[in-house]
């Protein structure tokens, strides 16, 4: 066990990710999850009014989303997980290990292409109802492409988080190898 990891092994001696790393985990997967419940809904509502309220939701708790997901960078920079354990195929390490870029590369540029498309909006942005400071002119061709690449890029998202939720049901219910429980409560 790593000195910094300030988790211990479990009662049956396997390494867990620590309190605030699970926490954050599964905070951030809810409202990932709402986000996309969220955003399509806001797609069939688009045009109809009292769409705004759903929209600035959608853009507050994707600022709250990205906000978090700077803690979970900075908590796992400073608390490395342990490695998988010897029993995951090589195959499965390096597909694992991939796959989390991308998760992560995702949670960072989804909430900046949705900012930036916001940004460049003219209605701008506001969190939770404070408007935040215009640093640009509205330019509509660049909150489109901002907003094309944002939608675009969810596909991509459903996809590895389908992939990451398939890996930890196989490590659960067909593996049983306690890589699940690394991340559950």
């Amino acid at each position: 066990m790593s000195e910094r990891s300030l988790s211990a092994p479990d009662a049956g001696g396997y390494w867990r990710y620590s309190p605030p790393a699970v926490v954050l985990h599964w905070l951030v997967a809810l409202l990932i999850v709402g986000l996309f419940g969220l955003g399509w809904y806001m797609m069939e509502i688009e045009k109809q009014p009292g769409a705004d309220w759903y929209f600035n939701l959608h853009r507050s708790l994707g600022l709250t989303v990205a906000a978090l997901v700077v803690l979970r960078i900075l908590w796992r920079a400073s608390h490395p997980p342990e490695a998988l354990p010897v029993s995951v195929p090589f195959w499965e390490k390096k597909l694992s290990l991939a796959a989390h870029w991308l998760l992560y590369s995702c949670m960072f540029v989804m909430p900046l292409t949705g900012y930036l498309g916001s940004a460049y909006n003219k209605s701008g942005v506001a969190f939770f109802g404070i408007a935040l400071p215009f640093w640009s002119a509205p330019d509509r061709n660049l909150s489109k492409l901002f907003f094309t690449i944002h939608e675009a890029l969810v596909w991509v998202f459903v996809a590895v988080i389908v992939l990451h939720a398939l890996a930890g049901l196989k490590h659960l219910l067909i593996e049983k190898d306690k890589v699940f429980q690394r991340m559950w409560f």
